[in-house]
């Protein structure tokens, strides 16, 4: 890897990336000597510009950064670091040094669980489709999983892939509903997901 150290008294920005949630957890900067040591150790290491030597982050809280990768960018000056953090990343003790929590986040998907919660919480089953369906017990919510699974397999085998679509997005969408009917969320089937992979 070609890093252009030249440009900052020999450092370079590194933007430390968590590798599975994708958050950005914090910023440092390397030197040639950190990003040597980086590479050998599997835990971040930076420059610390306060205390002016080699600081490897957690050497003294245990909270270190694991090294996944590093990437640098187009133009050579400064580098993405993805790491499985081992506790919180920030010396205030929040997960990022934006004081963020670092959960997954599913785009889109993330938007239609806030409205799901805000729906069955406003329960206006007169102008909520989703308060209504809740209303009828988690049964019907169920039932409707179920009808929508059949309307997708049945649209899978035809050639309509719009048609697949529009039934596919029904059935994901009933079932972010019923996953919050049983109290749970888009989190807890990643974490399951995640136990079986290996």
């Amino acid at each position: 890897m070609k890093i252009d150290f030249s440009k900052d008294n020999g450092l370079v920005p590194a933007i430390v990336q968590d590798a599975t949630t994708k958050n950005v957890l914090m910023l440092g900067y390397m030197n040639q000597d950190a990003f040597d040591k980086t590479m050998e150790t599997g835990k971040v290491t930076f420059f610390s510009r306060s205390k002016n030597r080699l600081w490897t982050k957690g050497e003294e809280s245990g909270n270190f950064l694991e090294l996944v990768s590093i990437a640098n960018d187009c133009d050579d000056d400064s580098l993405l670091v993805k790491v499985n953090p081992v506790g919180p990343t920030c010396h205030t003790g929040t997960d990022t040094c934006w004081k963020e929590e670092n959960v997954s986040t599913y785009g889109f998907f993330s938007t239609l669980e806030d409205v799901i919660s805000e729906r069955v919480a406003n329960k206006d089953t007169k102008k909520s489709y989703v308060a209504s369906l809740f209303s009828k017990g988690i049964n019907k919510v169920a039932q409707k999983v179920g009808e929508e699974a059949v309307e997708t397999v049945i649209e899978a085998m035809d050639t309509n892939d719009d048609l697949f679509l529009y039934e596919s997005a029904d059935l994901l969408f009933h079932y972010l509903m019923l996953l919050q009917a049983k109290g749970f969320k888009l989190k807890d089937i990643e974490a399951e997901l995640k136990g079986r992979h290996k």
